[in-house]
């Protein structure tokens, strides 16, 4: 992933804590990025992705591990990516690292350009693809889709592409689908979300209120006459509220 470097480049490594309480490495690539053209490839929207797999009755998602790791650099730009270490040794990336500005628009666009040849089974966003099938030409639900699967992994075998096997659903009636569950009933807000915000404090002040509408603002795709529910606690954020 990475060789010895001698390149006149360099940018600084630090490291921060997660959540989780692990360290996560962290490439200070500010005056590259200052220094690079914007990429202007658009980023997939969710609503189309989610009209593209309606009236499906099958689905599967793949999560793909270490997504910027599978792209290898091209030789010249790879003493651009020289990072400084603590311990005073200079390393070059011979992968995308983490810290690019271009690099989610360089990974999505090789991800949506190797599966638009299956546009009509395979959405994709990011690092994620979804597989979708009903019944049609006389096969069933499952025997199109284990053949889009098929097609799916094929793809990604010849481009060395590699999920992670732990976070990937295979053969489901419903999939978890970037914030929300989408199966063959349709859309549905995550349970985890909603018990979020059922759980939230008792706003006591107008902006306690106002954080706990910005949370339950994700709920108004998935309920019907939302903004006539939410107006009298938006009322309430009015300067002359009492």
């Amino acid at each position: 992933m990475v060789r010895e470097s001698k390149s006149p480049h360099s940018s600084p490594t630090f490291c921060v804590r997660k959540p989780n309480g692990k360290w996560r490495m962290v490439h200070a690539f500010n005056k590259l990025n200052a220094a690079t053209i914007p990429a202007s490839t658009p980023i997939p929207r969710k609503d189309v992705l989610q009209n593209n797999m309606a009236g499906c009755t099958i689905f599967s998602a793949l999560d793909m591990v270490d997504g910027y790791y599978q792209l290898l650099m091209r030789e010249s730009d790879i003493p651009l990516t020289a990072v400084s270490t603590p311990s005073g040794m200079l390393w070059e990336w011979l992968v995308m690292p983490q810290g690019l500005s271009n690099a989610p628009a360089t990974f999505n666009r090789l991800v949506t350009q190797l599966f638009r040849p299956m546009r009509q089974f395979v959405q994709t966003y990011f690092d994620d693809i979804f597989v979708h099938s009903r019944a049609s030409e006389g096969k069933t639900a499952v025997e199109a889709h284990l053949g889009h699967l098929r097609e799916v992994l094929l793809c990604m075998r010849e481009n060395r592409l590699y999920a992670n096997i732990n976070k990937c659903i295979f053969g489901a009636e419903e999939i978890p689908f970037l914030g929300c569950f989408l199966g063959k009933d349709g859309v549905r807000a995550d349970p985890e979300k909603v018990c979020a915000i059922a759980q939230w404090p008792v706003p006591v002040s107008q902006k306690d209120l106002r954080k706990w509408l910005g949370l339950a603002n994700y709920l108004h795709k998935y309920s019907a006459n939302y903004a006539e529910m939410a107006r009298p606690l938006t009322n309430l954020l009015k300067k002359d509220a009492v």
